[in-house]
């Protein structure tokens, strides 16, 4: 029962601990628990070893607040009670086998120490057993005369409320083990005596060798225990004494003990002597199981904590050692480590709607419980906060409302930081502003010389690590979102200054970082990665110098792949993006605008990149950049003359971009059918300015297929040469529409290339002119008609309007090579509206030379390289070759 739920309204809500989940961990302590069982009932099992490798543990690990407590007190319930079993937990293996589930909660608030841990274990056993274990029950009793004189045990008991969980059995056993004794030693003289000469009776019996002695005490170490000075170091070692006795129960009394240990974490100090004495009971228990939950993973199987605790090493432990790589341990490929995840969204959902209800209903409503689960990112305590402010809001009598949960707790925070350092503390906020980051980009962020405490870090389980990653690490991602949004209350606590100045170390360090690499294999992905956080960073963060920006955004636009650039959103969902109103803004607004272009209709291109360029932000090779591309989108949507304006502006500003721009004039006057003047503007251009892939688009559209594939491959080759993956992919889809036209067999290779070099990249417009080449390829061949639609559509919803005069071409040439006059003409008549303006008027010249058909009057004033006649006999060629090669009648 959820007591805070009950006493929130005078409205009756049902409350009460919802479980959810977790059938993986289930699976994982059944399957480890079947095995522990097996084990220790070989012949070959002996709980006296102290030399052989202990696999008695199973570790959950993760987060604070990730549900490991609920995890355990569930297992603790189940392992008690087959029936309190969730359904979709399987039923265990094992049968016939009595199992003690014993839950001791080592968090500070609990206040516990190490005697009560004991204490503890032997209370559970006095209450599931019902009689004394002797050798241990004799030390205990030894141990607390001589550290608690005075106080009985059974007050002590009854005090720290230890009773109430295992009844007042304890002492009697104690008293009736030293009544065992006395009697199983024949010496009634002893009877009430004090317990120090029972216990120098009975190991002057275990020296001499006496039978009865010996089958009372029978441990070997009994003896030594027993001599031992009665301290907390003594009372460490009593649990052999207790396995033992556990050991020799009778079957009908026999138990299992699965013993679990909750908030791990809350052991460790700078020795580790809570830790230590804790290791020396699971090492000492070999026939009992330990499940045990922290924020880390279990350290024993470590060689460098040697010295610090008395069992470590992978020998000592095989099960908790590490894997290869830190990926692998956190996917749960340790034996008996596993990272305890977060909440699907779907059980996140689910454990919401049964939490609290009402009537028998989820209290909580689907749009309430929608937002907690998207702010949770699958985090239990998350789930758990958000239903502490549900009743709180609803106990002022006012109805919750999704905005009401659309933020984060500052109880995230301080569940985050209170036990790590207080450098592990900076190095996390830096962390924070960054989606991944490695060791040297966190210390870099952190203003620190030093790695260590981001090496700290990286151990905790709030990291997570890829490592096949760029930058390996990041965030958990609710507590990054805590960490960055939420009024930190700790006493180093940022103020905004602290933000602003580590977002400048950030930026700096991943503009280093890029740099460093510029001239690597990799370079491109790591380009593309530093963007993204360094332009979220300027933008979150109002950076006043751009600093490495520029010239990466001038790297990313120079190879024309157009990867997704747009940064995370900002940190409150469903906020609208701020106006562009600094210079961070405004690159942030010009890279996405170009990245998206290749998804979205030109038109809001053109919107978009006249913003920027309104604002004025930008400075000036950024500022030319907008201009070109706003140029480029004018041309894809037919509007030739704007498109030549602002090509014409960036050509005489004499920039990066000039030779482009004057590409961009070569291709307005071909698109103008100006092919005199579009050659001469080409002649000059080199490969910067793509002059063969320019000549090759001038030859295409004068049926000189050889000229203009010779052009294409050179194109190619160039940008092959250059690296430049996306002009190469440009080039060979240009090269596989020409072929497409005179040799369909070699078509389909150079479409299959083309289809491999634009794997990866944003190049729509590039990818549709492959489809517009397998139409040409399958010309003269059914389908092709209905497929031309098809593409038109995806066209006109990309604002590729450029393209429709090429798919018509592709068309004319399908219904040239059938006959199909009737289709044809209709082909023409919308070319001939779609070219009105002027743009590429000369394929309407085109479609009829495919035909052999008079140009009307007045016709195009297409000013063709050669002649008119020329250019009818090599397209009209065309038409007949395939006509042959289908062998198709005239």
């Amino acid at each position: 029962m959820d007591l805070r739920a009950l006493f929130s309204s005078n409205d009756p809500i049902d409350a009460g601990e919802a479980f959810t989940n977790r059938q993986r961990q289930w699976e994982l302590v059944a399957s480890a628990l079947e095995e522990h069982l097996r084990r220790i009932a070989s012949p070959a099992f002996d709980v006296e070893d102290l030399e052989a490798p202990r696999d008695n543990v199973a570790v959950f690990h993760g987060v604070g607040g990730v549900g490991k407590s609920t995890l355990l007190r569930k297992l603790e319930t189940v392992l008690a009670s087959a029936e309190q079993r969730p359904a979709q937990w399987g039923a265990p293996a094992w049968s016939g086998e009595r199992i003690l589930p014993i839950r001791i909660d080592l968090s500070r608030s609990a206040g516990l120490d190490f005697e009560r841990v004991v204490l503890t274990i032997r209370l559970a056993l006095a209450a599931a057993v019902g009689r004394p274990l002797p050798s241990f029950d004799l030390a205990l009793r030894r141990y607390w005369d001589a550290q608690h004189p005075g106080e009985p045990l059974e007050e002590y008991v009854r005090r720290t409320g230890l009773v109430g969980r295992f009844g007042k059995a304890l002492p009697q056993q104690l008293q009736a083990a030293v009544s065992e004794v006395v009697g199983a030693l024949q010496l009634p003289g002893l009877a009430g005596s004090a317990i120090g000469q029972v216990t120098t009776a009975l190991v002057g019996a275990l020296r001499e060798r006496r039978e009865r002695a010996q089958a009372l005490a029978g441990c070997a170490r009994t003896e030594a225990l027993l001599e031992a000075e009665p301290d907390l170091e003594a009372l460490s070692y009593y649990p052999h004494l207790l396995a033992w006795e556990i050991s020799r129960l009778p079957a009908k009394q026999a138990v299992v003990p699965i013993i679990l240990l909750d908030t791990f974490e809350d052991t460790g100090d700078r020795h580790r002597d809570l830790e230590r004495l804790l290791q020396r009971i699971v090492w000492l228990m070999p026939n009992s199981f330990f499940v045990i939950s922290g924020r880390s993973r279990l350290a024993w199987a470590d060689d460098s904590l040697q010295g610090q605790l008395d069992y470590t090493g992978p020998a000592a432990w095989p099960q908790l050692a590490a894997p290869a790589d830190r990926s692998a341990r956190d996917l749960g490929q340790s034996s008996r480590q596993h990272l305890l995840g977060d909440f699907s969204s779907q059980d996140c959902d689910a454990y919401l709607a049964r939490r609290l209800t009402h009537d028998g209903q989820p209290l909580i409503g689907p749009d309430i419980r929608d937002v907690i689960t998207r702010r949770s990112h699958g985090l239990p305590l998350h789930l758990d906060l958000a239903v502490a402010r549900f009743l709180e809001i609803r106990r002022t009598g006012r109805t919750p409302i999704p905005a009401d949960f659309d933020h984060t707790f500052p109880a995230l925070i301080a569940r985050t930081l209170s036990d790590l350092t207080p450098d592990e503390r900076h190095v996390l906020r830096s962390a924070s502003l960054l989606d991944a980051f490695d060791l040297d980009l966190a210390t870099r962020a952190a203003g620190l010389t030093h790695q260590a405490a981001a090496r700290q870090l990286i151990e905790r389980p709030m990291v997570t690590e890829d490592p096949y990653a760029i930058w390996p690490y990041h965030l958990h991602g609710a507590i990054r979102a805590a960490v960055r949004t939420a009024d930190d209350h700790a006493d180093d606590g940022w103020t905004p200054a602290d933000w602003h100045r580590a977002a400048e170390r950030a930026l700096a360090a991943l503009g280093d970082q890029w740099r460093a690499t510029a001239s690597r294999a990799f370079s491109r992905t790591l380009l593309v990665a530093c963007l993204r956080q360094g332009l979220r960073l300027a933008r979150d963060h109002r950076l006043d110098d751009l600093s490495w920006l520029p010239d990466a955004a001038i790297a990313y636009d120079s190879d024309a792949i157009w990867e997704p650039l747009a940064p995370s959103a900002p940190d409150q969902p469903g906020s609208p993006q701020p106006p562009l109103d600094s210079p961070a803004d405004a690159l942030v607004e010009l890279l996405t605008t170009l990245a998206r272009r290749q998804r979205e209709h030109r038109e809001h291109t053109v919107d978009r990149l006249t913003a920027v360029l309104d604002c004025g932000l930008l400075p000036g090779e950024l500022a030319e950049m907008a201009t070109y591309y706003r140029a480029k989108a004018n041309r894809d949507l037919g509007r030739n003359e704007a498109s030549r304006h602002g090509m014409q502006q960036v050509a005489d500003g004499g920039g990066r971009l000039a030779l482009r721009a004057r590409r961009g004039l070569a291709d307005a006057a071909r698109i103008d059918g100006d092919f005199p003047t579009a050659l001469a503007v080409a002649q000059p251009l080199g490969y910067e300015g793509r002059q063969q892939r320019v000549l090759g688009d001038i030859w295409w559209a004068h049926g000189d297929i050889a000229r203009a594939l010779a052009a294409y491959e050179t194109a190619r080759a160039e940008a092959e040469h250059h690296g430049n993956a996306g002009e190469q992919a440009i080039s060979q889809a240009r090269l596989t529409l020409a072929v497409a036209f005179t040799d369909p067999a070699r078509a389909t290779d150079e479409i299959a290339l083309a289809t491999q070099l634009l794997d990866g990249l944003a190049q729509r417009a590039t990818t549709l002119i492959t489809h517009i080449a397998a139409l040409v390829q399958d010309a003269g061949s059914p389908g092709v008609t209905d497929r031309a639609q098809t593409l038109r559509t995806e066209l006109t919803v990309a604002g590729l309007t450029w393209l429709n005069p090429s798919l018509d071409t592709a068309l004319a040439f399908h219904h040239a090579v059938l006959g199909a006059d009737q289709d044809l003409t209709a082909t023409i008549d919308h070319l001939r509206e779609s070219t009105a303006t002027g743009g590429y008027a000369h394929c309407t010249d085109i479609a009829h030379f495919m035909a052999d058909l008079p140009l009307p009057e007045p016709g195009t004033h297409t000013q063709w390289l050669d002649s008119a006649s020329a250019t009818r006999e090599r397209w009209r060629a065309l038409v007949t070759a395939r006509r042959a090669h289908l062998n198709t009648p005239s």
